[in-house]
């Protein structure tokens, strides 16, 4: 061995972040291996020592001194170990000196693959022990190299490791020596070692964006209750206040939208719509269609699933590209959303229907709720032929009147000559 080594020893440990003790340990075991495999057997006590100045490896063979000797390769009697130690006594241990000719070269050689991988596995220690603690955290990276799909990570300029594909943004395009942030999901020891679970499509990077970026979500001021996201394109989240004096979207938004700005920045243009969490699923589930406009929303709490109709020029928004809009409000709510023609709310099942006489001329004969009838009568809508030609739509417009009461007059008014 050449004293080029322990220089070789020493930048290694500062690039890998790795203990030197760990790294001269790892060189002791793979010498001890090497000297077994080609001088000794596996039974033999073998100790390696390094000298720090010259770098020169010596290699011992360890034996215990008895009175009868029964095991020459690991014992020596009283008189043999007085050879390498004068003082040696009963049940005392003797090293003696089995270095071979040109065992620096030799042991180079049938030591470094075991070196390698030694060092590899302290290496991957490191990583472990480094961010063991930091799971479900935001962390800064730095883009090392791209090779085709892979994209490869310096974590705290130490630590590499890949960005898988399944988990960048769609159309993002990496370069070597871009400054990104990404999710920490987990860590997790395999076969081969401890694995970093990183992210840039997970929607907890929104999260972590946003504790960043706004201060009223890092206090818990506003809470972010859910968050439906297509990486790269689109992204709801839902949010709430603790404080009734603070508004949750306007403090996500900021003046001018510059706080969401810079976070969609960060997402490669992703767009973010904030909306307002609330308890009452309908208004919820309302919101969250947004901007598609809901007529009404018939909820089946059993089934967590719900059949919004909507205006025929409203469904294309609702259904979004791709029907992108309503699967993240399915997601953002948990709950499953059937979109449906306002034309099929009158024979939707459950739904209240009404007697008419074919005669009518009054409002108060269509078989409406007292409180309807109130409400178009207040509206100065008093006879059957006012109604005549107005859609649901329309009847919408009407003070007091809502969707589902606006559907059933202007079925009733149908039925009508």
């Amino acid at each position: 061995m050449q004293s080029q080594f322990f220089a070789a020893i020493n930048q290694l440990c500062d690039e890998k972040n790795i203990s030197r003790d760990k790294v001269l340990e790892t060189v002791k075991a793979a010498l001890r291996a090497a000297y077994r495999k080609d001088y000794g057997h596996k039974e033999e006590n073998v100790d390696v020592a390094i000298d720090e100045n010259s770098g020169l490896a010596t290699v011992y063979i360890i034996k215990k001194v008895v009175k009868r000797v029964e095991d020459e390769g690991m014992e020596i009697s009283e008189k043999d170990a007085h050879k390498y130690d004068k003082k040696a006594k009963i049940d005392d241990e003797v090293k003696i000196d089995v270095t071979p000719m040109n065992y620096g070269r030799i042991a180079a050689q049938a030591a470094k693959q075991v070196i390698i991988q030694r060092i590899q596995e302290a290496e991957r220690d490191v990583m472990y022990d480094m961010f063991k603690d930091r799971e479900n955290e935001l962390v800064n990276a730095l883009v090392h190299r791209v090779d085709g799909s892979n994209v490869y990570i310096n974590l705290d300029d130490k630590i590499t490791t890949i960005l898988p594909h399944d988990q960048q943004i769609r159309g993002e395009k990496y370069y070597s020596g871009q400054r990104i942030k990404l999710y920490l999901d987990k860590v997790i020891k395999t076969t081969k070692g401890p694995e970093l679970l990183i992210s840039r499509a997970n929607p907890n990077l929104v999260k972590k964006l946003l504790e960043l970026e706004i201060p009223e979500i890092k206090s818990g001021l506003v809470v972010v209750k859910s968050i439906a996201r297509d990486p790269g394109v689109r992204c709801k989240v839902a949010v709430s206040s603790n404080d009734e004096k603070i508004d949750p979207i306007g403090s996500c938004v900021g003046q001018k939208g510059v706080r969401v700005q810079n976070i969609m920045e960060e997402l490669n243009g992703e767009r973010i719509d904030i909306i307002q969490w609330s308890e009452n699923m309908e208004d919820y589930i309302k919101t969250a269609l947004a901007p598609a406009k809901t007529a009404v929303i018939k909820l089946d709490d059993r089934g967590r699933r719900a059949k919004v109709y909507v205006n025929p020029d409203q469904r294309p928004l609702a259904i979004g590209k791709q029907g992108q809009n309503v699967r993240l409000a399915s997601i953002l709510t948990g709950w499953e959303i059937d979109i449906m023609d306002i034309s099929e709310f009158a024979g939707a099942p459950g739904t209240p229907k009404v007697e008419v006489k074919a005669d009518v001329k009054d409002v108060t004969g269509l078989g409406l709720d007292e409180a309807v009838v109130e409400k178009l009568k207040t509206a100065n809508l008093t006879e059957v032929a006012q109604l005549k030609g107005l859609s649901a739509k329309d009847l919408m417009e009407v003070e007091g009147i809502d969707p589902e009461s606006a559907v059933l007059i202007a079925e009733a008014v149908k039925k009508v000559k």
